[in-house]
C-alpha cells in the first residue's frame, strides 16, 4: 500500500489548507454570532450570510464538490485521494458545507449520480451540485430499532401512477433547513416478501409534497445544529409520481448499503481532522497555563495524553486510508469489513482525544468559548449515526470468523 499523496492531491491540499487558514477558521466566530442573532430573533433555521459568502469564495477558488469519486462532475478524485482533503475540512464544523462537501448531501448526490435516471439527475442532482438546494435522508424511525434497517415500518404503496407514503421518521438531518428541497425516503413496498432485504424501496420525495410534515427538531446534547438541524417527520398519505422511485421496487436496502459505505468513510475522514484540531488546541492550552508551580505541559499525565492522542490519531488515519484504498481497488462491498472497522475505531478515537482536550481546558472546555464541547457532541453522536458500534462489531466478528474458518 502506497499512501504517498500525488502531485494533484498535494496541490489541492495546499490550496485547501490555505483557504481554511485565510477564510474558514477566521469566519467561525462570525458564523456562530450570526446564528446566535438568528436564534434571538426567533429564526434559527435562517441560512447565514457568512456561509453563503464562504461558498462563493470556495467556488471561485475551484474548491467545490471535491467528494464525488471518479466523476467529471467533481474533482475526479478517488476515495484515497479525497481522504486528506476531507480530513482538512473536518477540522472546522463549518468547512464541509463551504465546499459543498457536507452530509447528508454528499451521500444523496452519490445516490443520484449512481442510481438516478437522467430526469432525476436533471431535477435534483444538478441543483445539489451547484449548492442551490439541500437535501435530507429519511431512514431511521422512532418506533423500531432502526439499527436493523429491515425493521422499518414506513409504508409505500402503489396507487396507479403514484406511490403513497405513510409513516414516521426521525434524525432526518437537514430537513429543518429551508433550503432542503428533497428527501430520499426508505420505506416498505413489499412487507411480506420472503427476502427481508427486498421489502424496502427508496423514493425521491420533494419537501413541499402535501402530507409531508416536520413535527419537531431534535437537539444533539443540547445543540440544535441550526441552520442544518435534525428533524422528526410524519408522512400522511403523501403522494409522489412513480417516476420518483430509485432503481426500482425492492432495491432500497441495496441502495442504502451503497450510500452508507462512502458516507461512513467520509465521517471518519472528517473525524480524524477534528481530532487533529483538538490535539492542537490541547497542546497550545497546556503550554500557556501554569499550575502548582509549573506549566501544565510538563506534567507527566499531560505528556502521556498528548503522546497517546498522537498514536491514536495516526493509527486511525492509517486505517481510514487503507479502507479508502480498498474501496477504490475492490469496491465498497468487498471493503465492508474495513468500513465497519473504521466506523467503530475512529469515532471512539475522536471522543477520547477530544475528552483529553476538554480536560486540559478545564471549565473552558465545556463552554462554547472553544469548539471542543460541540466537537465532542458531534463525535459521540457518530457512534450511533450510520449504524451503532454494536452492529458494526457484530458484522466484523462474523466476517472475521468466516475468514478464519475458511467459510
Amino acid at each position: 500500500m502506497d499512501f504517498q499523496y500525488s502531485d494533484k492531491v498535494n496541490t489541492l491540499r495546499g490550496r485547501l489548507e490555505e483557504f481554511m487558514q485565510a477564510h474558514v477558521f477566521p469566519a467561525e466566530r462570525a458564523y456562530y454570532e450570526e446564528l446566535a442573532a438568528n436564534r434571538a430573533a426567533g429564526r434559527p433555521w435562517t441560512p447565514t450570510r457568512v456561509m453563503e459568502e464562504l461558498k462563493e469564495k470556495a467556488r471561485a477558488a475551484g474548491l467545490w464538490n471535491l467528494f464525488l469519486p471518479d466523476s467529471e462532475r467533481g474533482a475526479d478524485l478517488t476515495n484515497l485521494e479525497y481522504a486528506p482533503l476531507c480530513e482538512l475540512m473536518g477540522q472546522s464544523p463549518i468547512a464541509p458545507e463551504a465546499f459543498n462537501c457536507s452530509a447528508p448531501d454528499t451521500g444523496n448526490m452519490e445516490i443520484l449520480e449512481r442510481y438516478g435516471t437522467p430526469e432525476q439527475k436533471a431535477r435534483w442532482l444538478e441543483p445539489l451540485l451547484e449548492g442551490r438546494i439541500r437535501s435530507g435522508f429519511a431512514m431511521t424511525e422512532p418506533d423500531v430499532a432502526s439499527s436493523d434497517a429491515t425493521n422499518i415500518e414506513c409504508r409505500i404503496e402503489r396507487d396507479g401512477d403514484f406511490y403513497v407514503l405513510n409513516g414516521r421518521k426521525w434524525w432526518t438531518s437537514g430537513a429543518n433547513d429551508p433550503r432542503c428541497r428533497l428527501l430520499i425516503v426508505m420505506g416498505k413496498t413489499a412487507p411480506d416478501h420472503p427476502d427481508r432485504h427486498r421489502q424496502q424501496t427508496m423514493l425521491l420525495v420533494p419537501m413541499d409534497t402535501p402530507g409531508v410534515r416536520v413535527i419537531r427538531h431534535l437537539n444533539v446534547f443540547g445543540y440544535d445544529d441550526a441552520p442544518h438541524g435534525h428533524a422528526e417527520i410524519v408522512f400522511e398519505n403523501a403522494r409522489v409520481p412513480r417516476e420518483n422511485v430509485l432503481l426500482g421496487e425492492g432495491r432500497g436496502f441495496e441502495i442504502a448499503q451503497g450510500r452508507l459505505g462512502p458516507g461512513r468513510v467520509h465521517h471518519c475522514m472528517r473525524l480524524v481532522g477534528l481530532a487533529e484540531r483538538a490535539l492542537s488546541l490541547m497542546c497550545r492550552r497546556v503550554a500557556g497555563r501554569v499550575a502548582f508551580g509549573g506549566p501544565i505541559a510538563r506534567q507527566s499525565v499531560t505528556l502521556e495524553r498528548i503522546a497517546n492522542a498522537r498514536i491514536l490519531i495516526d493509527q486511525a488515519r492509517l486505517l481510514v486510508l487503507q479502507t479508502a484504498d480498498l474501496m477504490d481497488r475492490v469496491g465498497n462491498k468487498a471493503a465492508a469489513k474495513n468500513i465497519a472497522m473504521i466506523k467503530v475505531a475512529v469515532p471512539q478515537m475522536a471522543c477520547q482525544v477530544i475528552d483529553w482536550a476538554i480536560q486540559a481546558h478545564g471549565g473552558a472546555g465545556v463552554c462554547d468559548d472553544f469548539p471542543l464541547a460541540r466537537a465532542y457532541a458531534h463525535a459521540r453522536s457518530l457512534r450511533l449515526a450510520d449504524g451503532p458500534d454494536e452492529v458494526h462489531r457484530n458484522q466484523i466478528g462474523r466476517m472475521e470468523l468466516a475468514q478464519q474458518l475458511g467459510r
